[in-house]
């Protein structure tokens, strides 16, 4: 069954008053898909999460909400972004996903402190729940961030870079927390650097560079005259990506 659409965009053009880093931003996005954004450095990814975040208004373009704009768009930044020396616990920060819904002024209730235990038992946080955050380590803080994404409870999640500095485990554990996200029907956007884990798990995928987007199926989008075309990997590298590609091939015969 086809979902229903939640954000569309149309000829997109990005950037910041007279500068245009990237033109032509068409994709569409419905409950379910995992879209991931896909770019060298400085072809644009963080100015379209700024754009999508509203902070950033599009040069040229529109972008289209069918089902009227989600009154809550879940965002989880760059670790740069974070101060893990802010002196609050985990399950304090897990708590701060419901700020934008209860105020700084009202009482956590009984549903929201359900969501909260949910969120820190889904991201394996729960025994780790009354640690600062100075004494985490880079996989456990993010798991950390990731449970407070899930008590926003949120339609649309925006996700930027959210696997850089952690151990492979943790980024296969929120992997697979994001596929979780997938099928209760909200929509991920995420901002990715490791082609195997977009053509694993992603539905959908926005290449960006070189001042161009393309978007489509991954498999299609992602292929290494693209890739190169788009600035992304260098002719040497594409050996690489050609044999990853013969491996994903293989695993699904």
């Amino acid at each position: 069954m086809t979902q229903p659409l939640l954000l569309s965009a149309d000829a997109l053009a990005l950037g910041y008053r007279d500068l245009t880093v990237v033109k032509d931003v068409t994709f569409e996005l419905a409950r379910g898909d995992v879209l991931a954004v896909v770019g060298h450095n400085g072809s644009g990814k963080s100015t379209l999460i700024r754009t999508l975040l509203g902070g950033l208004p599009p040069l040229a373009g529109a972008l289209n909400w069918p089902l009227a704009r989600p009154e809550t768009v879940a965002y989880l930044g760059q670790r740069t972004d974070f101060d893990d020396r802010f002196p609050i616990r985990v399950r304090d920060l897990a708590a701060m996903g419901a700020w934008r819904g209860l105020g700084f002024l009202h009482k956590i209730d009984g549903e929201c402190q359900a969501r909260i235990e949910s969120a820190l038992d889904r991201t394996g946080t729960a025994e780790i729940a009354d640690m600062p955050l100075y004494k985490l380590s880079a996989g456990q803080l993010q798991r950390a961030l990731f449970a407070r994404t899930m008590v926003q409870d949120a339609p649309l999640i925006l996700l930027d870079e959210p696997f850089t500095a952690i151990d492979q485990t943790t980024e296969a554990a929120l992997l697979t927390l994001i596929d979780s996200w997938a099928a209760e029907g909200r929509a991920v956007i995420m901002v990715l650097h490791d082609l195997s884990a977009v053509l694993q798990h992603c539905n959908s995928a926005l290449l960006l560079g070189q001042g161009r987007a393309l978007f489509g199926n991954p498999q299609e989008t992602l292929t290494p005259h693209n890739l190169i075309g788009h600035a992304y990997l260098s002719r040497s590298q594409a050996t690489w990506i050609k044999t990853m590609y013969r491996g994903q091939e293989a695993g699904h015969v």
